[in-house]
């Protein structure tokens, strides 16, 4: 029995009350959906920035009526203290997805990332620290990194941050690490490096580049990568993103006031990722044929990421279940589903 397999079985025996913040969102509705299936109390907080009613109202038909029974949703927005207050109340573990993603809109709009990704996340520090929460699991970023050059990323070596959402995911470990310090509440930090699954938007003009390739290629419209397509990143399935969330947040001792690496462990380029998602359309019944358009690189992009997961392996038991090929795989069908 797996470290994972383990803490779901003492999670349905014992259940706890979680509060998922971005509940309506990609990963806060996976994270949803995985928690009511182990029978777990559910509170949601979204203000619906980017999150979706459909994504809760998708959920809600994968688990059973009890299991929706179990859940309770704040619509709300956690600039607001009084807001992060009421949505910690009696919880045991907080899982902080919450936040204003994408390295583009940040940089169009600086002032709106900072305002919900460094003062709603101090909010949120402040509200669990006051509830005095077993435990506080927040959404960090690989994009922490920055410029540094050496492969694979380590936590502990980090360069200069190349966009504002990366400074404001730095700040939230700064505050972490001073929290743990000065008041003892200890945290820990996922840095998720390229996550992708059902329910990831591929519509805006900030949709990450699996479901927009996908959408496009099932839509019948161009595929546009960004520089020579040689460039590389650690794609995680969002299963693999599940697991460490549930195992963060039940962690020993050693694993708080601690940051890890989210992700697979390994590269793969644009052009492998392109060929990848075609093939397994095709096998879903979509043919995907066009070559596709290249374009300047885009700016904020490092070159190439790739993390080292030992950490997270050694101290929470991480062993991520699906590599990119069989995410792909799971993946398209949803997607095809949904758009065509």
């Amino acid at each position: 029995m797996t470290n994972y397999e383990r803490i779901q079985k003492d999670l349905i025996e014992t259940p706890k009350i979680w509060l998922v913040t971005g509940v309506a969102g990609f990963i806060g509705s996976n994270l949803l959906e995985k928690l009511l299936l182990l029978n777990q109390t559910v509170v949601g907080l979204d203000n619906f920035a980017t999150g979706r009613q459909y994504n809760l109202d998708e959920v809600k038909s994968e688990v059973t009526e009890e299991q929706w029974n179990r859940f309770s949703f704040i619509e709300g927005d956690i600039r607001e203290l009084e807001t992060c207050r009421k949505a910690v109340k009696g919880v045991n573990y907080v899982l902080h997805q919450a936040a204003l993603g994408s390295v583009p809109r940040s940089i169009n709009d600086p002032i709106t990332s900072n305002e919900v990704n460094i003062s709603g996340f101090l909010n949120m520090l402040v509200a669990a620290k006051d509830e005095q929460v077993d435990s506080f699991t927040y959404a960090a970023s690989s994009s922490t990194y920055g410029d540094h050059p050496a492969l694979p990323k380590v936590e502990e070596n980090i360069g200069n941050p190349l966009s504002p959402y990366a400074v404001t995911k730095y700040v939230n470990e700064l505050y972490a690490d001073v929290f743990a310090r000065t008041y003892n509440f200890k945290t820990t930090g996922l840095r998720y490096f390229n996550v992708f699954g059902k329910r990831q938007d591929p519509n805006g003009a900030y949709a990450a580049v699996i479901p927009k390739w996908t959408a496009a290629m099932i839509e019948g419209e161009e595929v546009f990568i960004n520089g020579d397509g040689e460039t590389s990143r650690d794609f995680c399935f969002i299963e693999n993103v599940v697991q460490i969330n549930i195992l963060a947040a039940t962690g020993p001792e050693s694993s708080k006031n601690q940051v890890f690496n989210v992700a697979l462990g390994d590269r793969t380029t644009l052009n492998t990722l392109y060929q990848t998602i075609r093939v397994a359309l095709n096998e879903c019944g979509v043919a995907c044929d066009t070559a596709p358009t290249y374009k300047d690189f885009r700016a904020g992009d490092v070159r190439h990421s790739q993390a080292d997961i030992s950490k997270a392996k050694n101290l929470l038991g991480y062993k991520p279940e699906y590599k990119i090929q069989q995410g792909i795989d799971k993946a398209m069908p949803w997607y095809v589903g949904v758009l065509k």
